[in-house]
């Protein structure tokens, strides 16, 4: 095959220990998650020749290849927060197509709850007070508080509702009942997220996501190496990429988040359109980020996004589109990045591996398309995937 035509899929998924976790490091993390993946997929760690992550010390693919006896000629450590590992498999394909890599290894971990437990570190109020955000820091402007600026923005120009945000709190729950593997899985109605304790105006607790400890890995291949493995393959289709600001002053519009762009891309380049797709996957550190999210990728138009989540329309059972399957970071699991981890429900979605959460198309088949969406920062960056069975 010449340079540039190889395509790529994705041949393994697979999570670590996850949720409460309070006896693993984040490497036992990563190698559980790497090691599941790889037996995921029927290929020896030998083939992998690319490798990507970040999240771990100063020099993270050196220190968690290290760990892993991993050699890689191929690596990544692109940090951009949350949409991360949506630009990392952006970047993977491209170096799969190019010939500059075989079998690409992506992998995250963390013990951010069991961490805190310890005393190991703090809650993160703020990314720090260097460089750009030495303005907004010493006026206690944290990383909420810039999310819940963001959604107070939307609710004044669109009369998106306090419940409408509730709704999708709600509806994440309702997905991660069917989840075994989710941290939070009993019901809660709009009534008990809009009575929580105010975290930051108007975000209640519940509003926010959970804090839990986890590791997830995602492997691709050349299409070359897809008849080796033991699943069938998720094929990359399209992907984008696109970052926006760092001080919210350069943010040019608090209602429109970066995923206008990534979305875009992807779509494009995938030629697909958002009305053909079966379900997402979507960060959601907040209520408000996968509301803007759907409007911003083009599953209903800008300020809509409020009446679009009402009616159950992002649940399993019944949804018009199903939003975050396995519970999101709502529900299910967030440890610190939960990028990768929407790739991998998105990957067992397509195979049909979902058990009780699995999504049916209406003729009673598997999902075709899917698309994941990762946002970092507070709206800083976003990574859009667009993923296929063929």
């Amino acid at each position: 095959m010449s340079p540039g035509t190889r395509k790529a899929a994705v041949v393994g998924v697979a999570l670590s220990s996850c949720g409460r976790v309070d006896d693993a490091t984040p490497y036992t993390l990563h190698a559980q998650a790497a090691r599941r993946a790889l037996d995921d997929a029927g290929l020896d760690r030998s083939l992998v020749d690319g490798f990507a992550s970040a999240g771990t010390g100063t020099l993270a693919p050196a220190e968690v290849a290290e760990y892993l006896g991993l050699r890689p000629t191929w690596v990544d450590s692109t940090s951009v927060g949350g949409s991360t590992w949506e630009v990392m498999a952006a970047h993977a394909a491209d170096a799969i197509a190019a010939g500059h890599a075989d079998a690409v290894l992506l992998v995250y971990g963390s013990t951010a709850r069991a961490d805190i437990r310890a005393g190991r570190r703090t809650g993160d109020l703020s990314f720090g007070a260097r460089g750009p955000l030495q303005f907004e820091a010493p006026y206690g402007h944290t990383l909420i508080a810039k999310y819940a600026m963001a959604a107070r923005r939307h609710m004044l120009e669109h009369g998106t509702t306090i419940e409408q945000l509730a709704e999708i709190a709600v509806q994440a729950r309702a997905n991660a009942a069917l989840n075994p593997e989710a941290m939070f899985r009993d019901p809660i109605t709009v009534d008990d997220v809009l009575s929580g304790p105010m975290i930051a105006d108007p975000f209640t607790k519940l509003h926010c996501c959970i804090r839990s400890d986890g590791g997830a890995a995602v492997l691709l291949a050349a299409e070359e190496y897809v008849r080796d493995c033991r699943t069938a393959p998720v094929w990359i289709l399209g992907t984008g990429e696109h970052v926006s600001h760092a001080a919210m002053s350069e943010w040019p519009d608090f209602t429109v988040s970066p995923a206008a762009v990534s979305g875009r891309l992807a779509f494009e380049r995938a030629g697909v359109r958002p009305d053909e797709i079966d379900f997402a996957e979507i960060y959601d550190a907040f209520t408000y980020m996968t509301l803007v999210t759907l409007e911003d990728l083009g599953f209903c138009g800008k300020g809509e996004g409020g009446a679009f989540v009402e009616k159950g329309r992002l649940k399993v059972a019944g949804g018009e589109l199903p939003v975050n399957t396995d519970g999101g970071g709502l529900s299910a699991q967030h440890p610190g990045m939960r990028g990768l981890f929407l790739l991998v429900e998105a990957v067992r979605q397509l195979r049909g591996e979902a058990g009780a959460r699995q999504v049916r198309r209406r003729d009673g088949d598997v999902p075709h398309l899917a698309v994941a969406s990762g946002t970092g920062g507070w709206f800083c960056s976003s990574g859009t995937v667009v993923l296929g069975r063929e």
